[in-house]
């Protein structure tokens, strides 16, 4: 699509052009660009994967930014579909309520709100909820399922209007978002505006500490623009008069940084947290290009060893799956070269994508069903973050005599 993606000059944190390539990755479409039966014919555009680190300011990002409109407005990831994610938010509003008590009736506001999932145990608590989302027909459907949702990229002008028509929010949040904006100085600036004094936004993004060391280089995609680290994060906000107070390691989406913000001079004491892991980036040489740079490595010895045993396993004649059509497998399948050939269609729980191709390799995306009316003699879960559940929801698969392949942080079969 022309004009659909631009290289931009500058670090997204400090502004500084001063930026080394650390990576660079096979071009692929936009992770979620599923496409029906009737648009296979059509080419899909590829964009750059190349990785950049800032010099100045040791942040890690991509520089080519894909239009936002292409990426979301028809957004196919659901937060509900997946019950180990609906259990994750149901702990983090529980965590937020407890360690930063809101009076009822207070305001509760998610950006990146999806279909409404977090802000539903809000408003079970007794907050009032307001939904910030650009998808156009998911926020439609949070809107009617009682979650008013405004279907809109947050800007500071929208960010005002907020503040004006529901009053400043005790709680904002924004879970794999701060990671897919491009101009991150107006939505730090737009939270900021909309931040009750005692208020606190909490964050969550994928972790660069746990993306270098378990090589879950399949988060590097056109939505995820940023790779975050506490060191770089930490600068960036107080530029923008806010305090990262505490964060903390979970281990959502193989590993991610929580991050607890408010305004500068709040009320919230810092606990240490954020200078203890700005010393394990230290220690791990994160603050260096050069240690990035060495990644490329691993990534292959992934590679070699996944396309290896797919190889072996196809030259005997067996018949594999894939399991999970998330964003991240867009990246695997197209670096590791894993299209048609060797996978036969991939199952997803999630109908929106049920019944379509995946982006540009077009795999078949169908329901589980098919897993045992076909019986593949082997699975690759590409969803391996949730490998655990997978595989215990399909006892049955394996009593068949299936088998599962998980590809990352290890490959290894079940």
């Amino acid at each position: 699509m022309k004009g659909a993606c631009f290289r931009r000059a500058g670090c997204r944190l400090c502004g500084r052009e001063d930026l080394a390539e650390v990576l660079s990755l096979v071009p692929t479409p936009p992770a979620n660009a599923f496409v029906s039966q009737d648009a296979l014919d059509t080419e899909q555009a590829v964009y750059p994967l190349d990785v950049f680190f800032c010099i100045g300011c040791g942040h890690v990002q991509l520089l080519d930014v894909v239009d936002p409109r292409v990426l979301f407005e028809n957004y196919v990831y659901v937060s509900g579909t997946s019950p180990v994610f609906v259990e994750h938010l149901r702990s983090l509003a529980r965590s937020l309520k407890t360690r930063y008590p809101p009076d009822s009736g207070t305001l509760a506001i998610d950006i990146g709100s999806n279909d409404g999932t977090l802000l539903r145990f809000f408003k079970n608590a007794g907050l009032r909820v307001l939904g910030i989302d650009p998808a156009l027909e998911i926020a439609r459907q949070a809107t009617a399922s009682g979650i008013p949702t405004i279907a809109e990229f947050l800007t500071p002008t929208l960010a005002e209007q907020v503040v004006s028509e529901h009053g400043p929010a005790h709680f904002i949040t924004a879970n794999n978002v701060y990671a897919h904006v491009n101009e991150l100085a107006a939505l730090t600036e737009s939270i900021r505006r909309m931040l009750a004094a005692e208020g606190v936004f909490s964050f969550e993004v994928s972790y660069l500490v746990d993306v270098y060391e378990h090589v879950l280089f399949d988060t590097i995609y056109h939505e995820h623009l940023d790779y975050h680290s506490v060191g770089p994060l930490q600068s960036f906000l107080a530029a923008h008069d806010m305090e990262l107070f505490s964060v903390e390691r979970i281990g959502s989406h193989g590993g991610s940084l929580r991050g607890f913000v408010q305004h500068r001079d709040g009320p919230h004491k810092a606990d240490g947290s954020v200078e203890s892991l700005i010393d394990l980036e230290r220690r791990l040489k994160l603050d260096q290009p050069e240690t990035l740079m060495g990644f490329g490595e691993a990534i292959n010895s992934r590679k070699q060893e996944l396309i290896s045993l797919l190889s072996a396993l196809k030259s005997e004649g067996k018949r594999i799956a894939g399991f999970g059509a998330p964003a991240k497998a867009t990246t695997l399948m197209y670096h590791f070269g894993i299209g048609p050939e060797v996978i036969d269609f991939i199952v997803d729980d999630s109908p929106l994508k049920q019944n379509l191709f995946s982006p540009g390799l077009h795999v078949p995306v169908v329901s589980s069903d098919r897993l045992y009316s076909e019986l593949p003699e082997y699975v690759v879960i590409l969803a391996w973050n949730f490998a655990e559940p997978i595989i215990a929801n399909h006892g049955e698969y394996s009593k068949r005599g299936g088998k599962f392949i998980i590809p990352l942080p290890e490959v290894r079969v079940t």
